[in-house]
């Protein structure tokens, strides 16, 4: 019997730690993070010159960040991204270099959502940024910088309170057109438009759990 009554109270202290445990995964929030991912873009076709538009999926895209929380659901982000993109088959040949950087401000509707299942968030973000388009080799005098709006979702897995791993999918609008420019630009590389992003990360506290119940 007093085996038996041992082997309760172990098996009841286990999952009372793992009870816990999740349920801090789920109401922790770290004040300061950083973000690092990578992934793929697609640019869209009416940002080009006549007749010159990009393969549909195009690698890399890297997005690094800083995120502040004011408490569990408000917070700001500050982050840095880069694409490259470059010709479809059938298009005259190019590359690009399109790089931003946005401040935005980040809600984490966690709380609300009841269905979501242990150790997952979801992130929505939003702010205005500035893009630069560069194409390479001799097609660099089509250059351009313009104004851009991003929005995006995250969806963050804690692996701990210190790690999460995190997808994010976003999409910069550019507040510009082609015809837009005195003189209007014309030549092959030339891009004014907005690229959807799809990226896989990590996010790392800087700060521990500040806003734990």
């Amino acid at each position: 019997m007093k085996r038996n009554l041992k082997q309760s109270l172990f098996l009841f202290c286990v999952l009372c730690i793992a009870t816990h445990g999740n349920a801090q995964f789920t109401k922790a929030t770290s004040k300061w993070k950083a973000l690092v991912a990578v992934g793929f873009n697609y640019p869209s076709q009416n940002g080009f010159v006549a007749n010159a538009y990009a393969q549909s999926l195009n690698f890399p895209t890297v997005n690094l960040g800083i995120q502040h929380m004011f408490n569990n659901t408000y917070g700001l982000k500050l982050d840095y991204g880069f694409n490259r993109f470059k010709n479809d088959d059938s298009a005259p040949e190019f590359k690009v270099n399109y790089s931003r950087i946005n401040a935005q401000f980040v809600f984490d509707p966690t709380e609300y959502l009841g269905f979501l299942p242990l150790r997952f968030r979801t992130i929505l973000h939003a702010g205005p940024g500035f893009s630069f388009a560069k194409p390479l080799g001799n097609l660099g005098d089509n250059k351009q910088s313009y104004l851009n709006l991003l929005g995006g979702l995250e969806l963050h897995y804690a692996i701990n309170e210190k790690v999460s791993v995190y997808t994010d999918l976003a999409y910069i609008y550019g507040l510009t057109s082609l015809d837009g420019y005195d003189p209007v630009i014309s030549g092959l590389g030339a891009f004014n438009g907005s690229v959807f992003n799809v990226t896989f990360g990590i996010a790392v506290s800087l700060s521990g759990c500040q806003y734990c119940d």
